[in-house]
């Protein structure tokens, strides 16, 4: 990435990648809520516990599967928007701990990456 045109298509590459990761990650958002939102309307529904009730320990986990996706989707979409943020400041494909230049490829295989390979070992 040495000619600034090279740079700047990847960079617009890098930014579609980002752009469509966070269209999927915000689907992914709101079905988790909608399904969270569900799982939570059926255990209200039932007058049983979670202890006794054999369905019980299937509905906690399910909800707590789904919140902990939930959670992680939710880190991801973070994660893509502060690299979306790096982008439009010019700071992005610096590692934040060493300051050295991220490789392209592994920007390209994370768009989001904030640390270089190195760094993240």
């Amino acid at each position: 990435m040495t000619d600034s045109a090279s740079l700047d298509e990847t960079l617009a590459e890098l930014r579609r990648l980002l752009d469509d990761d966070r269209e999927r990650t915000v689907e992914l958002i709101l079905a988790l809520r909608q399904s969270l939102t569900s799982i939570m309307g059926a255990a209200q529904a039932t007058s049983t516990d979670d202890e006794h009730d054999p369905e019980g320990a299937t509905i906690a986990f399910e909800r707590s599967q789904a919140a902990a996706l939930l959670s992680g989707a939710e880190t991801r979409l973070s994660e893509i928007d502060h690299a979306i943020r790096k982008i439009a400041e010019g700071g992005y494909g610096r590692c934040e701990r060493c300051g050295t230049e991220i490789a392209s490829a592994r920007l390209l295989a994370r768009p989001a990456a904030r640390t270089c390979i190195r760094c993240a070992a």
